[in-house]
């Protein structure tokens, strides 16, 4: 039988045009920066200390208030995740109002009240934001910490770091940081199944005593309000409100390395890698060098015109972008350049975005990148004053970063008043090239011995950044056929006889993507006629056909017949076991690659080649026998569509053993979907007919 599915994933592409009807043979001239007029928010402070700052803007008879706690990067030790799993909680009700309740109440006022660890928001119809600001701080003040609800929470989290446990950019996420700080600054901590697993309710209590305070707390309040009603209103709310006294944290410079080095995190199952070129940087926002920078990072990676993205993508397609970021702010914070490329290219990537950061810290931009670079970047900016909320967000930057008052009125002007030998100068100073960390998270068997090659130190860690010794045995191709990998599978799932003796199969699952909960029927009759049909709460949200001769594909109202190419896949297949055909039909080529981990276990490598030419990548493991994971890729439209399967708990379904559970990890387009399936149940040789697959 088949021991897997594959949900194709369509990616929307989104185009944009632009008409011009001046002379294009002539870049037209900057004219002079404006200054921007913006009105200063009206400040008060509130008895408890809370700073409230007002905008008041009548065009929408709406009012929106962001409460904001400036504790500064948090250390939390072997508690690590405690700090999010509270402001979850404080979503979870009051001690006054259950949750149902509380959301109810919300709800009916057409509001959006949402609490996290840093603070919480309130926005609704001016009518009703007094209503919607209470539930606020209410939630704020008296949350109802239930243990039925962390123990919820709790279960959510741990499910949630399982279901990422082998997808690469959420390891790169949690890696990145950890290499750069070190895992015990603050800001390279994470959080684990282990440490979450040991939290109790009782932590949840003391961090929020500890970090939910009216001290260095912001309070903004937008729109259809005045200033006197909205101190009133902040004043019965939160005025009276107590809490512990907060002070920012002082924490040891982080050096960067001595030498460049590449970092590499082995990910087997990974079909693109995460390539991060980081080094941490000293860069205040009343630095002098802030506006040169941030337009230098813009021209190296800033969007689709940047020198990264021009490169990696429209000149050599590695990849679908590639960015570069530049933190700034009171702590250190890290210059990133960053790319999702398919494993085979990531020595020649990482070669091109170091020569991008060499070039830049090398060779002065001309002044046409750089007049183009400040447009863009002007016009983004200038977008963002459509907000109204953006006027309090300035006036708490002022405050908490001690800026100049007129820091943002002269922006433009200080963006526009940037050179060439500016870029050259901070590039040099904040882009690091001889002493930066290279990041590289994927599947190491494809792009290790690549890197090696480059020149540069190249270490290894594990997904938590733990160094580990590398084994050099992995890529030995071990002494034994495909054809003896594939006939000690077929043994280990029951033998040849028994799986010929299965004419059909009815097999349901549950998947879980996304949060959402979905059912799956799928159904099989001899040769390869097959079916299946995706639902949620009773509704098909996703169907599709083969009946030995023709199929179709449906989503929702959309239906569309298969391909000449999919259907002669299809049909490249003439028993239920696919591996049955591998050794029937000398048109099946088959290839042992060599042996690599999968979930721990060593695991025959094998290329399988259908009569379509089509190739994917099998896994048997050593020991056992049985298929643990297949690799393969599929073109729809523009996009290719990386799919790895991951298969486990093998049950005896009649006479057979077949996997009950899947995670299938779907990449395309730069983003990474992971989702699980469960068998719930197995019918074998009934309930299948003709009608089924039409």
């Amino acid at each position: 039988m088949k021991k897997y599915i594959m949900i194709a994933a369509g990616a929307l592409l989104m185009q944009y045009a632009q008409a011009q009807t001046i002379d294009r043979t002539k870049q037209p001239k900057p004219g002079p920066a404006p200054v921007l007029t913006i009105k200063d928010p009206v400040k008060y402070i509130l008895p408890n200390g809370i700073t409230l700052l007002v905008v008041e803007n009548h065009t929408l008879p709406k009012v929106s208030a962001t409460y904001l706690i400036d504790a500064g990067p948090i250390t939390e030790g072997s508690k690590a995740g405690v700090v999010n799993l509270m402001g979850e909680m404080l979503n979870e009700g009051t001690k006054t109002m259950p949750k149902a309740v509380f959301d109810e109440a919300s709800e009916k006022l057409g509001a959006n009240v949402g609490l996290s660890s840093t603070g919480g928001y309130a926005s609704a119809l001016t009518r009703y934001f007094k209503e919607a600001f209470t539930l606020m701080g209410t939630a704020l003040k008296e949350p109802a910490f239930t243990q039925e609800s962390f123990d919820k929470l709790k279960s959510q989290t741990i499910t949630g770091l399982k279901s990422s446990a082998k997808s690469a950019p959420a390891i790169a996420n949690r890696v990145n940081n950890a290499l750069a700080y070190g895992k015990n600054h603050p800001n390279g901590e994470f959080e684990t199944e282990e440490s979450i697993q040991a939290l109790t309710l009782q932590d949840v209590k003391d961090a929020y005593a500890k970090y939910i305070t009216p001290s260095r707390g912001y309070l903004t309040i937008v729109g259809d309000i005045k200033p006197e009603a909205a101190k009133a209103l902040a004043t019965e709310v939160l005025g009276n409100w107590k809490g512990a006294a907060l002070s920012l944290p002082k924490l040891a410079e982080v050096p960067n390395p001595a030498k460049t080095e590449i970092d590499v995190v082995d990910v087997p199952n990974a079909v693109q890698s995460e390539i991060n070129v980081i080094n941490l940087v000293d860069l205040k926002k009343n630095n002098p060098d802030y506006f040169p920078a941030i337009l230098a990072s813009y021209i190296l990676g800033g969007g689709p015109e940047s020198r990264l993205f021009m490169n990696l993508r429209e000149k050599h397609g590695f990849t679908y972008g590639s960015y570069s970021s530049l933190g700034t702010g009171r702590f250190q914070e890290t210059f990133d350049a960053s790319a999702s490329v398919r494993n085979a290219k990531v020595d020649s990537a990482v070669t091109e975005m170091l020569n991008e950061v060499k070039r830049i810290r090398t060779e002065k931009v001309s002044d046409e990148e750089l007049n183009i670079a400040k447009a863009l970047y002007n016009g983004s900016f200038a977008l963002g004053l459509e907000d109204p909320a953006r006027t309090a967000t300035f006036a708490s930057n002022i405050l908490i970063n001690n800026l100049p008052a007129d820091f943002y009125k002269t922006y433009l002007q200080k963006v526009n008043a940037v050179t060439a030998d500016d870029i050259l100068r901070v590039a040099q100073k904040y882009f690091n090239y001889d002493n930066t960390r290279v990041v590289v998270v994927g599947a190491a068997s494809q792009m290790l011995d690549g890197l090696k090659k480059s020149g540069y130190s190249v270490h290894m860690y594990d997904k938590y950044a733990n160094p580990v010794t590398e084994n050099t045995s992995a890529a030995a191709v071990p002494a034994i056929s495909a054809a003896d990998i594939v006939k000690g599978y077929i043994s280990a799932v029951g033998g040849e006889a028994e799986l010929k003796k299965i004419t059909s199969a009815v097999i349901t699952m549950d998947m879980a993507m996304q949060g959402m909960k979905l059912n799956v029927v799928q159904k099989k009759m001899a040769p390869n006629k097959e079916a299946m049909s995706i639902t949620m709460g009773g509704n098909v949200v996703m169907k599709e056909a083969f009946d030995g001769e023709k199929g179709y594909q449906q989503q929702g109202p959309n239906k569309k017949d298969l391909g000449a190419d999919e259907i002669a896949k299809k049909k490249a297949f003439t028993q239920l076991t696919e591996q049955l055909d591998y050794l029937s039909n000398p048109a099946f080529k088959l290839a042992v690659k060599g042996t690599q981990k999968v979930n721990g276990a060593d695991a025959y490598q094998v290329s399988v080649t259908d009569p379509t030419g089509k190739t994917s990548t099998e896994y048997y493991d050593v020991k056992s026998k049985l298929l643990v994971k297949v690799e393969n890729s599929t073109v729809q439209g523009a996009n290719t569509i990386n799919t790895t399967v991951e298969l486990g708990d093998y049950r005896k379904a009649g006479n057979v053993l077949m996997p009950y559970k899947q995670t299938i990890t779907q990449s395309a387009g730069g983003q990474e979907q992971t989702f699980e399936m469960t068998v719930t149940d197995v019918k074998m040789n009934t309930g299948v007919t003709a009608e089924d697959f039409k």
